[in-house]
Order: structure tokens, then C-alpha cells, then sequence
């Protein structure tokens, strides 16, 4: 971990600390509050503009894949902030979470000028999120988080007596992430789990 002189280190606690109203820049927290130095940062960005305040949960999972994806909702907010190094961790963020579906149409709407993009994918996210697992329909065409499906042929709904009707339009579906076989989407108002061999993409 990349450590500043004494000096430099408490001038940039004091500066963070007034920017973030000492508060998390991401979640609002108040707790367990520290300076994190943003990876593959530019030469040409230093001091507090390199860095964001954060609290230990978030700090904790910057780097584990073992994530609240709950906790990360707050996103939603954060991205939105003038500080160019909170967008670069949240658009970061947002793609190490994209199987979750969510975060796509937040990275949709997200807006970065050319120099900040540049600093947030100097880290890769992006490139690794093109290598996750691939889910493909029924003609093997790749789906998309956010994707408009149609069921092509009858499915009951496990636990249920629900029977997902053929022909059924299932919009803005959810990949799972750790099964290239199952995507979820809401038929009648209900979340239900599917198999890819049994839709096809709109």
C-alpha cells in the first residue's frame, strides 16, 4: 500500500475529512473512516484529488469479490458526485458489479469526461467484465443484463402454482453470475428464475 509522507498524509486527512463532510463518499457512513489512494492513478493527479474518504466496508470491498451487493445500492448516489476520484471507484465499482444487472443502467447513465474515463479504466474493470461468463438464448445469441427476452415455451414456476405462459416477454432481465444457464426477469409482477434454453432475445 502506497503511504504518503507524515506531513502530506495529515494535510490530506484534513482535506478529505472537509470535503466528505466526514462522511463516507460513497455509503455516508460516519465510522471507521480513511483516506484510500485510488489505484493506476495519473501522474498528473495528486494529493486529496487522488484519493477518497471511505469507510471500512467500503474500503474492504474495493478489491474482495465477496461483495454486499446490497451495500453498493449507493451507488446510485455517489456517482453522481464533482469529484472526479469518487466517479472513477464508482464506475469502477459499477462494473465489478455488473452480472448483477442493476448496474448497467446506472453505467448507462453515467457520464464521465475523457480524461476521467481514461483514469477509471485504466484499472481494467472493463476489460474484465467483457471476460465474465457468457449467457446465450435458445439461438445462441449473447444476452445482456437489461435485456428484452421471450419464453418459448411454457415454464411452472418452482414452489408455485404459476405456469409462465409461452410467448411471455420477460424485459430488463438480471444475468446470473455464477450460472451462464439461469437469468431472471419478472413475469406477473413475480421474479422468477429461467433456463436460456427456453428464451429467446427480443
Amino acid at each position: 500500500m502506497y503511504l504518503w509522507p507524515n506531513f502530506e498524509q495529515m494535510s490530506i486527512d484534513r482535506a478529505l475529512e472537509k470535503r466528505s463532510n466526514d462522511q463516507c463518499e460513497f455509503c455516508g457512513s460516519t465510522e471507521q473512516l480513511s483516506v484510500y489512494k485510488v489505484p493506476e492513478t495519473p501522474a498528473s493527479v495528486s494529493g486529496e484529488a487522488a484519493a477518497v474518504y471511505a469507510c471500512a466496508t467500503c474500503v474492504s470491498q474495493f478489491d474482495d469479490e465477496n461483495r454486499d451487493v446490497h451495500h453498493w445500492r449507493c451507488l446510485n448516489d455517489s456517482m453522481w458526485s464533482a469529484v472526479s476520484a469518487v466517479q472513477v471507484m464508482s464506475w469502477r465499482m459499477l462494473h465489478r458489479l455488473k452480472g448483477e444487472g442493476w448496474p448497467q443502467d446506472l453505467l448507462d447513465m453515467l457520464y464521465l469526461d475523457e480524461a476521467t474515463l481514461e483514469w477509471a479504466a485504466a484499472a481494467g474493470d472493463n476489460r474484465i467484465s467483457e471476460k465474465t461468463m457468457i449467457h446465450r438464448d435458445v439461438n445462441g445469441n449473447e444476452l445482456q443484463a437489461g435485456d428484452s427476452v421471450v419464453l418459448i415455451k411454457d415454464l411452472k414456476v418452482k414452489g408455485s402454482s404459476m405456469v409462465a405462459k409461452q410467448g411471455t416477454a420477460v424485459r430488463r432481465i438480471y444475468l446470473d453470475p455464477e450460472n451462464h444457464e439461469y437469468i431472471e426477469g419478472k413475469v406477473d409482477g413475480q421474479t422468477i428464475v429461467i433456463i436460456t434454453q427456453y428464451v429467446k432475445k427480443l
